[in-house]
């Protein structure tokens, strides 16, 4: 297994935040005729090229906690596809075009469809949701991340009474994301969920952070944040959405099943097989904090589980 461990890391560099602010001023000054090339640009392009998202909605999830620096969420990363030292997804993503981008949601559903990055980032009101992340690796974050509801894209494709299950698939191209290979894990990644899971509020929908588009080390164009689950469940790039009726596979959870349950909540009393959960290294404190239960999101997701022991469903 390639996982590390915190104090195993080093940080990197990485592009400076007035790049991507640039990008927008310097489209605006080309002639007209040119402005057909910016869907060249990687990553991101038309993202990017439109600057912050404005008028973000203040979402009543998010925390108060403070929030992590974006180097440090933008240059700590787990993305395999890129390599699997924290430090290699800023530099060997940087080049990974993400536009034109297609999500296809299909399966149980009656209304199956493509859906447009352009189409995504229109489906409903961005919402800026500052989230806690926490890594099974026990280290933690806080994101101020852009997007809404997962459920306001399902309901579109209106789900059967089959569907019991979603499943995710990310983007892979072995030309694009040469160090895979070398991650010890099979691609393309695909995660999952239950579909109350999938459709409850706190589900995010992301396709930015910091009042951005993503950079693509953390999953741009568009990915899953789920904030009461390790941080391996909030799938990254997704090209697919397929509701099933029976639980799909998951990458962790096939690879090792005793180390990664298909759940993954965020849960103290239930310790990783190589380290504890009790406590994790908030990026940027020296010193380690409790673990909340359900990453201190119980009161809205408690309810998903009972009946449920959870210790067994990990």
């Amino acid at each position: 297994m390639l996982i590390k461990k915190p104090g195993d890391m080093r940080y990197s560099e990485i592009t400076p935040k007035a790049l991507y602010f640039d990008r927008r001023r310097f489209l605006a000054a080309m002639p007209a005729a040119f402005l057909g090339a910016r869907e060249l640009l990687s990553p991101s392009a038309r993202a990017l090229a439109a600057g912050k998202f404005p008028n973000l909605a203040k979402s009543p999830f998010s925390t108060t906690e403070k929030e992590n620096s974006l180097t440090d969420v933008t240059h700590y990363n787990n993305f395999y596809e890129f390599g699997t030292n924290k430090d290699e997804p800023s530099r060997l993503a940087r080049n990974f075009k993400t536009y034109p981008w297609t999500v296809s949601v299909e399966g149980e559903v009656a209304k199956p469809r493509k859906f447009s990055i352009d189409e995504i980032l229109k489906l409903a009101p961005l919402e800026e949701r500052i989230y806690r992340h926490r890594c099974v690796e026990a280290w933690s974050i806080v994101v101020p991340w852009a997007g809404y509801s997962l459920s306001a894209l399902l309901n579109l494709a209106q789900p059967t009474s089959k569907a019991r299950f979603v499943a995710f698939q990310s983007y892979y191209n072995p030309s694009e994301m040469p160090e895979a290979q070398h991650a010890g894990i099979d691609f393309p990644y695909v995660e999952g969920l239950r579909l109350d899971e999938a459709m409850h509020p706190l589900a995010l929908l992301c396709v930015g952070m910091y009042g951005d588009a993503l950079p693509p080390q953390d999953g741009a164009p568009v990915r899953m944040v789920l904030p009461w689950k390790y941080g391996f469940k909030s799938v990254k790039s997704i090209v697919k959405i397929r509701l099933v009726e029976k639980m799909p596979p998951n990458t962790w959870n096939t690879m090792q099943p005793i180390e990664y349950g298909f759940y993954s909540n965020v849960n103290p009393n239930v310790d990783h097989p190589r380290w504890s959960q009790s406590s994790e290294h908030r990026l940027g404190e020296l010193r380690r904090r409790p673990t909340l239960m359900f990453n201190g999101y119980a009161d809205q997701v408690a309810s998903l589980y009972t009946g449920m022991d959870l210790k067994k469903n990990f």
